[in-house]
């Protein structure tokens, strides 16, 4: 009876292990991904710079925010890994602030949908500001 029970502890503590590991793959090739995504906006930032015939800003714009998710998602994941396998919130609210000024550069034609956009990137912004007032260590494991 007491090596079932040992044998079942065995089990249990191994499944954290195999999912964590399973975590950790997953980021790693997510983050390999998004960097052969971040080198291709580069090539196409300087193929719109080296267009002599039109000058679209509104896409050059677009696509710096573009490469700004991009590089958010990876620092993330770095920073996951610097962490011990801990998500800062405050990037999730960089890379929302982010994707919300890229939408209102993209979609500016409607100015309701530009004021609701600005609007969700005011409440993001006082959200990180009332995580600031928090400490950013994390709690001691017991």
């Amino acid at each position: 009876m007491f090596s079932k029970k040992n044998d079942m502890n065995t089990l249990l503590c191994l499944i954290p292990r195999v999912l964590q590991l399973f975590l950790n793959l997953s980021l790693v090739c997510l983050g390999i991904i998004l960097s052969i995504l971040l080198i291709k906006e580069i090539i196409i930032f300087i193929q719109i710079l080296l267009e002599n015939g039109k000058n679209d800003y509104k896409l050059f714009l677009a696509n710096i925010l573009i490469f700004f998710l991009y590089f958010e998602f990876i620092s993330m994941i770095v920073k996951y890994f610097k962490e011990e396998y801990h998500f800062p919130i405050r990037y999730f609210i960089y890379i929302g602030i982010t994707a919300m000024v890229r939408v209102i550069i993209v979609d500016h034609e409607h100015p309701i949908n530009s004021l609701f956009y600005a609007l969700i990137i005011l409440i993001l912004i006082i959200g990180y500001f009332i995580i600031n007032f928090t400490p950013r260590e994390r709690p001691d494991k017991k």
